[in-house]
């Protein structure tokens, strides 16, 4: 089996961008912060936010990362609800390898968030046991209406032959 076909490779460069359709408000950064449990009051209480020095609440910095929130994204098959590249490689296991942030500003409930997204790398490789892997990495970027980026994020997915070949 080789995971790393000439469909894959023609993948490297492809961008998806996913612009907000009003903005993100209020209400989404404090229900996101309540979703993942944290309470901190910068999300939710805009007096403590202008004590600490802000113009009003804050959302969670990875409410950005959460692109179905504000770009109305289908539910994928795995029950994923966000940005997918909709690569289907049978015989093999899916696997997040990770994600690595960097957050320039905070996001403000008046952000008109736009998200685009490139596959900026595919490579095979080989696990210990001699099956293939496929790792795919992307990166996105997170601006804001006035073009400022929000945050950074590096994908990494992994694509592991069920059975190696032998």
């Amino acid at each position: 089996m080789t995971l790393l076909t000439e469909e894959i490779r023609a993948l490297v460069g492809r961008r998806k961008v996913y612009r907000a359709p009003e903005p993100l408000g209020a209400a989404a950064g404090r229900y996101f912060a309540l979703a993942v449990g944290d309470r901190n009051p910068l999300y939710t209480d805009a007096e403590y936010a202008r004590a600490n020095g802000l113009a009003g609440v804050t959302a969670p910095p990875t409410l950005v990362r959460e692109t179905n929130q504000y770009a109305d994204l289908p539910i994928g098959p795995d029950g994923d609800a966000g940005h997918d590249w909709g690569i289907e490689i049978p015989g093999t296991r899916r696997v997040r390898g990770g994600n690595a942030y960097v957050f320039y500003r905070r996001v403000r409930p008046d952000d008109v968030v736009t998200a685009t997204w490139e596959i900026t790398d595919a490579t095979a490789k080989t696990t210990r046991s001699g099956a293939e892997m496929l790792v795919v990495t992307s990166r996105a970027t997170y601006t804001r209406q006035d073009g400022a980026t929000l945050a950074e994020n590096e994908e990494t997915i992994i694509f592991v032959e069920l059975e190696a070949s032998r």
